[in-house]
């Protein structure tokens, strides 16, 4: 048997090359085709950082930054760390050859297509894949991550929270409550319930009311946050991005701060309703989706009066509703006081409408004696700008600025200057 000689133009076709075998009248031919397949992958890194220096004995100074990329893409990565598929070639071959009492003669071929090719045949040796084992290794990571940490997202579709239960029941005890926009891992589910993990719940929520799939990541696409979370304790926030600015601030290690932008060796964030700056060489800046609330967050210890409940209990239901400046609908949007405003006034306690008024007002204690439902003031370094409600647990519900609106924090998210008693058990 012998190969017919094939030109080059003919074996740049897309998905076979075929080898056509010519034998003598009397000998019975066989035509095999082979079909090679292959998939490339391409992974784009992104990096960004700056070096700066520490100064003005405090915690800032410089700059360290990430990027993240916000798309999804479906990746397989096989043993040896090359990522895609190549389709395996199995060859075989069947050949016949007749006698007829004298010899049987052969075509011979112009050339060999091996000669054509100037090596061995095979997928091998047509693409050849140029990433090393570790950046195949990274791209799949970085795919994996990209949906904001989760495997498979899950978005409460809710206009307040979505009930998190300890069993697949209506009449489940609650162990968490997702509010609204907030995600989940979607760990099981079938036709009704959900099984999800988020935050420190884990439990099971109705299926009617959580986005999945490319809905849920569509949805995160817009209401992802850029926070960022401070690495230092006690880092100083300042009104201009100069160490030579006034101090607004401190904040603890380990609480995040909504980010305006990222300005070089400085982070411009939100402080509440006002655009500050920290240094960006002590905060991690990613993007990030809200998570459950546990129970124990929710709940009080003996000895709080049930107005003070009820009170903190009625604020919550307007988290994630819009803030406002001005403004004093718990609906359509607050700003700080509007909101204080509004929560006390269905209990029949009549507040003006400004920080500082409401400050002045009722009995002053200290930030460590506060009760759920004592108001908490904040200022920036000259005057009280700033109030929040107490719940209880070390946090506050306030309305915080636009970007966030209505939302719970912890106590010491800024360093609190006052604590006011208005209720009176």
């Amino acid at each position: 048997m012998q190969a017919r000689a094939a030109t080059l133009p003919d074996l740049l076709g897309i998905g076979s090359i075929n080898v056509t075998e010519d034998v003598q009248e009397d000998t019975e031919a066989s035509e095999e085709d082979t079909n090679e397949s292959s998939a490339s992958a391409a992974d784009t890194d992104g990096e960004a950082g700056s070096a700066g220096n520490v100064s003005d004995n405090g915690v800032e100074g410089g700059s360290k930054g990430q990027t993240g990329d916000d798309s999804s893409k479906d990746r397989s990565i096989s043993d040896n760390g090359v990522e895609g598929s190549e389709g395996e070639e199995d060859a075989s071959e069947d050949q016949t050859e007749a006698e007829t009492g004298t010899d049987a003669g052969k075509k011979e071929s112009d050339a060999s297509l091996q000669d054509i090719l100037g090596g061995t045949i095979g997928s091998s040796a047509i693409l050849e894949f140029t990433k090393t084992e570790q950046e195949y290794a990274e791209a799949y990571e970085k795919a994996k991550n990209a949906n904001w940490g989760y495997t498979n997202l899950g978005i409460a579709n809710v206009d307040n929270n979505l009930n998190i239960r300890a069993v697949a029941a209506e009449d489940g005890k609650l162990v968490g409550k997702l509010p609204k926009d907030a995600a989940c891992e979607v760990l099981d589910s079938d036709d009704t319930w959900a099984h999800i993990k988020s935050g420190k719940v884990e439990g099971y929520v109705s299926l009617e009311y959580l986005l999945t799939g490319i809905p849920a990541k569509r949805r995160a696409e817009e209401l992802a946050a850029t926070m960022a979370r401070v690495t230092a304790d006690g880092l100083k926030v300042r009104a201009e991005a100069n160490t030579e600015s006034e101090v607004v601030t401190q904040v603890p290690m380990g609480e995040e701060l909504e980010v305006v932008s990222v300005e070089g060796d400085w982070v411009k964030v939100y402080l509440d309703a006002d655009e500050v700056f920290v240094s960006a060489d002590y905060v991690e800046v990613s993007s990030e989706l809200g998570t459950a609330i546990t129970m124990t967050e929710l709940f009080y210890g003996q000895g709080v009066s049930d107005v003070r409940v009820d009170v903190c209990q009625y604020a919550k239901e307007f988290l994630g509703n819009p803030y406002v400046w001005g403004g004093t609908s718990l609906t359509k949007g607050a700003d700080c006081s509007g909101f204080v405003l509004s929560v006390f006034k269905k209990y029949g306690v009549s507040l003006p409408h400004s920080s500082v008024a409401q400050s002045k007002l009722g009995t002053t204690i200290k930030v460590s004696e506060a009760k759920p439902g004592d108001l908490i003031f904040y200022g920036n370094g000259k005057s009280i700008n700033h109030v929040a409600i107490y719940i209880g647990s070390g946090q506050v519900i306030h309305a915080s600025n636009p970007k966030t609106g209505i939302r719970i924090s912890n106590t010491s998210y800024r360093s609190p200057v006052k604590a006011v008693r208005i209720l009176h058990d």
